[in-house]
């Protein structure tokens, strides 16, 4: 299409109404949000009010995300640096999902940690904090 053209909005296949729009993030130049846990910052690159979230986090060296549970399947994919848990490490370009239920505390090693995770619900922190999308 050329440049500058208007489509018009496509349908949706399943409904009679137009489909919805797609949301483009300018992810290098968003701000890095502070979170509830030291030394961890995150981008929020998609939420939706059922819990789920696809964030990307810095974790600076040693940065340790408290023992947790997992109410839904997580996802992360390590961009950058070593991400490592009880179970296991992942360093870059590696990639470990955990199912709904699995308990554990998770670190950053010491060149730190950037991180791509999808949750679909927000986890339960052990000392009652809140997830990072989590209001209240």
């Amino acid at each position: 299409m050329p440049d500058g053209a208007q489509k018009p909005p496509r349908k949706r296949l399943l409904a009679d109404e137009p489909s919805p729009a797609s949301i483009f993030l300018d992810v290098p130049n968003m701000p890095w949000e502070e979170t509830k846990f030291p030394g961890i910052k995150c981008k929020t690159l998609c939420t939706d009010p059922s819990g789920l979230a696809t964030l990307l986090l810095e974790l600076e060296p040693g940065a340790v995300v408290p023992l947790h549970e997992h109410t839904a399947i997580e996802q992360t994919y390590v961009l950058r640096g070593h991400f490592l848990d009880e179970e296991g490490e992942c360093l870059e370009g590696q990639f470990v999902w955990r199912p709904a239920g699995n308990t554990h505390v998770a670190w950053a090693g010491p060149e730190g940690a950037t991180i791509l995770s999808i949750f679909l619900r927000p986890n339960i922190f052990a000392d009652g904090r809140k997830f990072f999308t989590e209001e209240g």
